[in-house]
């Protein structure tokens, strides 16, 4: 994937290096004045144990689960020295490469940890109802038509195995006999039920070999039926779908779902979410499954790390993503060094002005290739340039096999000599010289079309946010934190200019700035021409964003310039050991887990910050502008890589 985590780098040096940043930045400057960040603090955030994650709701391509592996292959890391580690992350990004620039508030800046622990970040999922989704309750709804807890162990772990492989059509048997050792009915009828719930697709009968009982599994309907569990099992009297809440540690959303579709043997695609959450942190939100019950998940409970099920009700609905109205955050900033009165100054400021509503790091990668160069090489429809961000060799922090496969396609521009080196294959690397291999190097358009439609749109995205954050930094620094005659806002979902005569009714926080794309408009004032200006130096017409292929034809949207944060508090805490967790979890509370004792005078302070946001908000702008500090992972691993010790 062209974003890499910090937690799970090659510290090996690339043999080529091609840097564009450079190029882009300095074409960049010519369109915009180089503008001043208004960070007179002096101070800086200190490094964390992984990236700033996306804290925001996201489209995330659905991929289905592959060979454990990859897997093992994509969670190892590999030794390094911080040095190395650092030196490295130079060819990272900084936020002014992205257009993220400007303060709204005028507080001295200090430092503080951020995501030291990944449990120093919790995220509660906000749903369309206003509802904070809690986990706070393992009961099973009861339900005659469920089946005996004995279902669950009545199979050994051979006997899964076995049936597993026959309903994934992993060997050539067509069934599998399982002797029945106590011989009852009642023995039968229980091993019936578990193969039939625990193996969709699989049907069984009884039969009598050389005077035993066996009940033998088959396949009842060919492969579709492993994505179509069982209508008839099914009471109809029951909602289709069972809803649950998902509290997880350290997993991202799709990770999480393909582990429990891989538990319960079932396709991913049965689940839906309103939202994609965060790996570095701790989340709650909302799930629903397509016909599995309530004590197959809770049975989950006992074999899964890093995943708690609960809150279960059946529903007629799936979910949808979008639907929520965003997220509630609980933040621990460690090791502050402001002052009191610099902590009270920032949080109102974050409460009654709020913060520039920038595209966060995450949505350019941390790599020295962007994920907006190839996002602007696919809207210019130079695919050989698309190709080349994608596999060439760069600076930078990698895992070793894809430095590996980067160094060989650059010595033999040979799609099957490059994929040899990569034995993790559903990377988006793997995938192009999939492509490549099938459809050969003048074919460049297919090759790419076969990752994933998400991941394609993905570098689209990026280069529009690119735009929107240059375009958002020159319009503050134009025009302060003001309405102006020429700047949009929103009537229901359409945009219009504010006018000279009515200016005076509107403020900062309804102004909205486009996405680029063939179904907006763009202010009119200066910054509707930077628009142009900015396109043009990436030859590209702001008047024809409609693209050959239907797929990269941007419509564009709006997006508010200033967010401010619902239901926000917070507290400054002091304490000693930075191991110890600085508030109670949902799964705290049901473990019965008391608060945490602390010090009335600790060696270190923490400010515990609690807000809300709605979908499509970077947490991390959030926690910029209380800092103001830059968040990309250069500048904290230049300011200090002790952590990797």
């Amino acid at each position: 994937m062209e974003t890499v985590e910090m937690n799970s780098v090659s510290l090996k040096h690339p043999r080529s290096e091609d840097d564009v940043a450079n190029a882009d930045e300095i074409k960049r400057q010519k369109i915009l004045e180089k503008s001043k960040t208004g960070n007179d603090s002096g101070q800086s955030i200190e490094t964390v144990t992984e990236p700033p994650e996306d804290m925001k709701n996201e489209i995330i391509p659905n991929e289905e689960s592959e060979e454990q592996e990859e897997e093992e292959l994509e969670d190892s890391d590999e030794d390094g020295d911080p040095e190395s580690f650092a030196d490295m992350m130079k060819h990272g990004l900084t936020e002014s490469d992205v257009g993220i620039t400007k303060f709204v508030s005028s507080h001295k800046g200090f430092s503080g940890i951020l995501k030291e622990r990944y449990s120093d970040f919790v995220v509660h999922e906000i749903g369309k109802d206003g509802r904070v989704s809690h986990l706070d309750d393992f009961s099973v709804p009861v339900d005659d038509e469920d089946p005996s807890e004995e279902t669950f162990t009545v199979l050994s772990d051979e006997d899964k195995q076995r049936l597993e492989e026959l309903q994934l059509f992993k060997n050539k048997e067509t069934s599998v006999a399982i002797e029945v050792i106590e011989d009852t009915k009642e023995k039968r009828t229980v091993i019936h039920q578990a193969v039939k719930s625990l193996f969709p697709g699989l049907e069984t009968k009884t039969e009598d070999r050389d005077g035993k009982k066996y009940i033998i599994a088959y396949h009842a309907a060919g492969k579709k039926a492993l994505a179509n569990p069982r209508k008839h099992s099914w009471p109809k009297s029951r909602g289709s779908y069972c809803h649950f809440v998902l509290y997880k540690e350290n997993k991202d959303t799709m990770d999480a779902i393909n582990v429990l579709s891989k538990f319960l043997r079932v396709k991913p695609n049965i689940f839906s979410y309103m939202g994609t959450k965060d790996k570095r942190a701790i989340t709650v939100q909302e799930i629903a499954v397509l016909r599995i019950t309530a004590q197959r998940l809770a049975h989950l409970n006992k074999c899964l790390m890093n995943f708690k099920l609960g809150n279960f009700s059946y529903k007629n609905h799936p979910l949808k993503l979008g639907e929520l109205q965003g997220n509630h955050f609980t933040v621990v900033l460690r090791n502050i060094t402001g002052t009191d009165d610099q902590i009270e100054q920032a949080m109102h400021s974050l409460r009654e002005i709020g913060f520039i509503n920038y595209y966060g790091m995450q949505r350019f990668g941390t790599t020295a290739v962007p994920t907006y160069q190839i996002g602007r090489a696919i809207l210019q429809n130079n695919w050989n340039e698309v190709m080349d961000l994608i596999l060439k060799p760069r600076p930078g922090a990698e895992k070793g096999y894809l430095v590996k496969c980067r160094e060989e396609w650059a010595k033999t521009k040979d799609p099957a000599a490059a994929l040899k080196k990569l034995p993790v294959k559903r990377c988006v690397e793997g995938q192009l010289l999939r492509g490549l291999l099938k459809y050969g190097m003048k074919n460049i358009i297919s090759a790419f079309g076969i990752i994933p439609r998400n991941n394609r749109l993905m570098y689209i995205h990026s280069y529009q946010s690119y735009v929107w954050n240059n375009m958002v930094s020159k319009r503050i620094e134009e025009y302060g934190l003001r309405a102006v005659p020429g700047d949009l806002i929103l009537k229901g979902a359409t945009a219009v200019h504010i006018e000279e005569g009515d200016v005076d009714n509107y403020t900062i926080h309804d102004v909205v700035m486009p996405l680029p794309g063939f179904d907006v408009i763009y202010p009119k004032h200066k910054i509707g021409e930077a628009y142009k200006e900015m396109l043009v130096a990436d030859n590209l017409d702001i008047n024809n964003m409609r693209h050959k292929i239907r797929d990269y034809s941007l419509s564009g949207a709006y997006r508010k310039i200033i967010i401010r944060p619902q239901n926000v508090s917070w507290e400054v805490v002091a304490y000693d050991d930075p191991k110890i967790p600085l508030f109670t979890t949902d799964l705290d509370k049901l473990e019965g887990k008391p608060l945490p004792v602390l010090p009335t005078d600790g060696k270190f302070r923490a400010l515990k910050m609690e807000f809300s946001l709605p979908p499509s908000t970077y947490a991390t702008m959030a926690i910029r502008e209380v800092l103001k500090m830059d968040t990309s992972i250069k500048n904290q691993t230049q300011l200090n890589t002790t952590w990797l010790r």
